[in-house]
């Protein structure tokens, strides 16, 4: 079907210039909105999303309330300095207490059920009492992390020798926060064009103009991209590689022992209880190559690998059957701070979550509202 020329209602009502367009409604730029109405309300922002409902990670992911386990701490702590990995899990923690002062637990799932991880080296244990004492500052909890290894029985896991317990953390329902964010957006008068995808955006020293095909733009005078792993198209400097994040859920288990979110080798497996459902997902480190890429499908590979994983450690000598297999699209670099920058005189962007979107975006909303206003 060729593009349709717009009407003069069109031209004055849904497609007329905005103060500000956000490009991605995902959890990061729901956030962003939100920040900017609240605190400059007089100002009309769109959001343009060029699927029915966000796609990347924000909805495709494994529902952690999570800040950092112990050895993506320690690891991240080597590779970035102390001063840098601790204004991250600042950043994460802060976070997630705002999304549980904005919406009730009811209201997203939101559980304190505390995230775990297993290891199998005792050297990072050895960092445990350090770790603590640098995280104590952000947590005001005397030891955020302990060893719970009578725990890893009473889970039914195997091939755990270590479990280290974090109270602070817990699980939460994506789908549910990123429809309340939707909800605050609309109560503050945000707009949205959803499945419209953008070709290109121009620049002058007047205004911007989003282009979505030969026939439809938009003018703005501002427009901030967060777009996240998908943002190659707009930001051609920037490093951002897409990580796919492939994840399975189990039918109902009967008698499930497994309760709360947990990590394994580094973070790069993840796993949880839905209910009396087992979510695992990750695994990317089997197969980098593979998984640096944008497109939505799902590997026999690691698919295979994820599930000899669920019987070998989280539901060994039980029965299990696969429901619904999905993955998800992260952005990473080779470091994990987010890129939050000016880009132009009127342009911005907030990407590059490195996984850790549900707990980045409410603050990294409230600096691009700094950095654009």
């Amino acid at each position: 079907m060729k593009n349709l020329a717009t009407s003069i209602w069109e031209v004055e009502t849904f497609y007329r210039k905005r103060d500000v367009i956000i490009i991605g409604s995902g959890f990061t730029g729901l956030w962003t909105a939100i920040a900017i109405k609240e605190k400059h309300p007089k100002k009309s922002v769109l959001m343009i999303e060029r699927h029915p409902i966000a796609a990347g990670a924000s909805t495709r992911n494994a529902g952690f309330a999570c800040f950092g386990s112990l050895t993506e701490i320690t690891a991240d702590s080597k590779k970035m300095g102390w001063k840098k990995t601790l204004e991250l899990v600042k950043m994460r923690y802060e976070g997630l207490q705002k999304i549980q002062h904005y919406f009730s637990s009811d209201e997203i799932d939101f559980e304190l059920c505390g995230g775990y991880e297993i290891l199998n080296d005792k050297s990072t244990l050895e960092k445990l009492v350090e770790v603590n004492q640098h995280l104590f500052p952000i947590t005001k909890t005397e030891n955020t992390f302990s060893i719970a290894n009578e725990k890893i029985k009473e889970f039914g896991l195997r091939k755990s020798e270590f479990l280290v317990e974090n109270l602070c953390e817990g699980s939460l329902h994506s789908g549910k926060l990123l429809s309340k964010l939707v909800e605050k957006c609309h109560q503050l008068k945000v707009e949205f064009l959803c499945g419209t995808e953008v070709e290109s955006v121009s620049e002058n020293e007047n205004e911007l103009e989003i282009k979505m095909d030969e026939n439809l733009s938009l003018k703005s005078d501002k427009v901030i991209f967060c777009t996240n792993a998908f943002s190659s198209k707009f930001l051609k400097s920037e490093e951002i590689i897409p990580a796919r994040g492939q994840i399975i859920l189990t039918e109902p288990i009967e008698n499930l022992k497994l309760k709360g979110t947990f990590h394994y080798d580094e973070g790069y497996y993840y796993f949880r209880n839905l209910g009396n459902r087992i979510l695992l997902g990750g695994a990317r480190n089997q197969d980098f190559e593979k998984e640096e890429t944008t497109d939505f499908e799902t590997t026999e590979f690691l698919q295979n690998h994820l599930e000899q994983f669920l019987k070998e450690v989280i539901l060994p000598n039980q029965d299990f059957k696969i429901a619904m297999r999905w993955s998800g699209i992260m952005a990473m670099g080779n470091e994990k701070t987010p890129i939050v920058k000016q880009l132009s005189e009127r342009q911005f962007c907030a990407v590059r979550l490195s996984g850790m979107g549900v707990a980045l975006a409410p603050k990294i909303g409230e600096m691009v509202c700094e950095l654009v206003f």
